[in-house]
Order: C-alpha cells, then sequence, then structure tokens
C-alpha cells in the first residue's frame, strides 16, 4: 500500500487502488464496503472496498479474515498482506478523506453532513469498481444512517445489483470485514506517519485514540491550538471537542460595525488595524521587513490587493 501520494498533500482526499484482478473482469464478483476512524477528532476517516468473485467467497473466507475492531494493529497487518498477496482474485480500494475535507465539508454553506459524505464516498468507490470493468453482482455495506433507507438508495443507483446493507455488516460478511481490515490498515498508518505540513517542530506524537473523549487527545488538541489560526490540519476543526477548546482558549474576535472607517478607528484608538495588517504583510507601505507572514495565508497564497 503506497501512501506517498496522499502524504505528499494531507490537505486533500486520495483514492488508493491495487490493481484489478482479470478474474473480476468476466465473472461475477462481490463487493463490500466499510470505512475505519468515523468518530475521531484527529486524522482521516478512511472508506474501503473489497471484491472478488462469487465463486470464490470461500477461499477469502478462508484467509480469516474478521471485524478490525476486534484484531490487534498486528493482526490486521497480517491479514491486509494476506488479502493484497491474494491478488490473483480479490482487488481493493480506499478513498483518504482528509481532515481537512471532512470539515470543510461541514462548515460549508450548504451543509454537507458526515452521514451524506459517508454515502457519496462508498457510491463513488463502487462506481469506480464498475468504470474499471469489475463485474458486480452483489453488494454488502455497513450501515450508516436507517440500513433500509440506505440499501434502497443504493440499489436504485446500481440497478441490476443485488444490495444488502446491515448494522455491523463487517462481523457478518467475510467481503465487508476485508474492506474493512483494508481501511483500517490504511488509517492506521497514515495518522502513525502523519506529515505535519505547519512547523510545529517535535510533535508529541502522545494524542491517545484520537477520539473526543480520550483526556489524552484532549491534552494534545489543547497543547497544539494556536489562539490565532487554530489547529493543524491534523484536526478535524468542526468537532465539537475542537470548537469548544478554541472558543475558550482562541483569541476572541469582536467584528464592529462601525460608521467610521476602521483605520481611523484603530489609530484613534492607538491600535493598528486588521486591514494594515494584511497590508504589511502582502507588502504594503506599513511593511516590517522583520515581519513573516504565517503560514496560513501563504499556503491558501492569499495577498492583499492593491487595485480592482
Amino acid at each position: 500500500m503506497d501512501l506517498s501520494s496522499f502524504e505528499r498533500n494531507t490537505s486533500v482526499s486520495c483514492r488508493l487502488a491495487s490493481r484489478i484482478p482479470d478474474v473480476c473482469r468476466t465473472e461475477d464478483c462481490c463487493l463490500g464496503i466499510d470505512e475505519a476512524g468515523r468518530g475521531p477528532v484527529l486524522g482521516p476517516m478512511v472508506y474501503g472496498i473489497c471484491f472478488c468473485p462469487v465463486s470464490r467467497k470461500e477461499e477469502l473466507k478462508g484467509l480469516k479474515v474478521a471485524d478490525s475492531k476486534t484484531l490487534s494493529e498486528a493482526e490486521r497487518e497480517n491479514l491486509f498482506e494476506k488479502v493484497d498477496e491474494a491478488n490473483s482474485y480479490v482487488g481493493w480500494a480506499l478513498q483518504i478523506l482528509s481532515p481537512n475535507t471532512i470539515s470543510t465539508s461541514m462548515l460549508q454553506r450548504t451543509k454537507y453532513n458526515l452521514n451524506a459524505l459517508s454515502h457519496d464516498t462508498a457510491i463513488g468507490l463502487v462506481q469506480y469498481a464498475l468504470d474499471s470493468g469489475v463485474q458486480l453482482k452483489e453488494i454488502f455495506v455497513d450501515t450508516v444512517g436507517p440500513a433500509d433507507k440506505y440499501e434502497d438508495k443504493l440499489s436504485k443507483l446500481f440497478p441490476g445489483i443485488d444490495v444488502t446493507v446491515r448494522p455491523k455488516a463487517d462481523s457478518l460478511f467475510p467481503i465487508v470485514s476485508a474492506a474493512s481490515i483494508c481501511a483500517k490498515v490504511a488509517r492506521d498508518r497514515v495518522v502513525k506517519g502523519w506529515n505535519f505540513a505547519e512547523d510545529l517542530g517535535n510533535v508529541d506524537s502522545e494524542y491517545g485514540s484520537g477520539y473526543p473523549g480520550d483526556p489524552k487527545t484532549k491534552a494534545w488538541l489543547l497543547k497544539y491550538l494556536d489562539p490565532v489560526f487554530g489547529y493543524p490540519q491534523f484536526v478535524r476543526f468542526s468537532w465539537s471537542t475542537a470548537q469548544t477548546l478554541l472558543d475558550s482558549k482562541g483569541v476572541t474576535v469582536h467584528w464592529d460595525d462601525e460608521e467610521e472607517d476602521g483605520e481611523k478607528a484603530a489609530q484613534r484608538q492607538n491600535n493598528k488595524s486588521m486591514l494594515s495588517y494584511f497590508s504589511a504583510s502582502a507588502g504594503g507601505n506599513n511593511q516590517n521587513p522583520t515581519h513573516q507572514t504565517h503560514r496560513f495565508f501563504t499556503d491558501r497564497r492569499l495577498k492583499s490587493l492593491d487595485t480592482l
């Protein structure tokens, strides 16, 4: 599993996939869908699919795949290697949803909640398999939201394919268990080797499970909270845990609706206005030669405009 394409830019989502076995293009296949990392405030969510011919389900079951949550990290790694080595009849694909993608989706003006994001990601992976020539006959999915509604939605989108949506599908269907293992292994590797774009020095890796209720996770969030610019992109800033800490520990911003010009108001109070700060960082008349623009602006290629 080569994660380098995601590691080069962890602010966006990324798709990884195995080679498509030739037999999957000629025989009826089953496909399982599951995710890893839905609840944590840290790191990405990873959606995985795994597929194989219906005629070889028992061979896949013989690999002794199981729900990834019941396995140790070493057991998951070992089982992923077995699944990956069975590439003559098993294929997989992953969609890594970056923390930045998750949070910006949930906080955009037109609300796009986590369930909708999850559904669309799963649908996109099924479509990827179909576009790649996989002859899908059966789809098994671990539910997100009401199982009957999700099953009806997928059945309408993919007519002619038998769709089964069940709670705890990863413990019921080996093909979903295999997808669960692929997703969990990818997430574990990404989190463990996270490439921080921000200049944080030697980052403390003791951030616990990443779940909001974990005291170690809360302590890490507090330690790496910038009072002005918030969190590194490792954090899902839309999560209530992150927002609560930012509200209580971050700098309060007041937007005053004053009739007089902001620059004049700032000068009257012997303060610098926000406008003058942007002007300085972009090379305006008040530029301080020792001032360095924060990477928040340089990463987004933001600069002040002199004219419109």
